[in-house]
């Protein structure tokens, strides 16, 4: 989790606020994080279980819907939401700055590029690339 190659990010142009909600919402998640595969977030609270049910589509090999649990880790309101992903045994984690032109959002490891790409069409108001 150290290098910078090892990470993603996008400027979304948009303040923290309306970022920060696009992450930490169960529903928005739904329409931007692998688009039709539904987030449960009850409460935004260190050690809160998070479902995820990732659903059968042409980007994976699933046949049937494949729910997964997630524990939050860090809840830094406008700043960092970190969930870890029980399953798999790996951090999945969100750290936004603001830079004078909008909101850069940064995930600790590479291979989000699409979903991060969905997050700002999303926030910008623009059609979803990758569904």
């Amino acid at each position: 989790m150290g290098n910078t190659e090892d990470k993603c990010s996008i400027l979304i142009d948009r303040d923290k606020e309306t970022v920060w909600n696009a992450i930490t919402n169960g529903d928005k998640l739904s329409q931007w994080y692998v688009p039709g595969s539904p987030w449960k977030i009850s409460n935004l609270n260190v050690g809160e279980k998070v479902t995820f049910t990732l659903m059968p589509s042409v980007h994976n090999n699933l046949k049937e819907k494949l729910l997964m649990s997630l524990t939050i880790l860090i809840v830094n309101t406008f700043q960092e939401f970190s969930l870890y992903l029980d399953s798999q045994q790996m951090l999945m984690s969100f750290v936004l700055d603001e830079e004078s032109n909008g909101t850069r959002v940064t995930m600790n490891s590479g291979g989000f590029d699409q979903s991060l790409a969905n997050l700002k069409a999303l926030i910008e108001g623009n059609e979803i690339p990758y569904i």
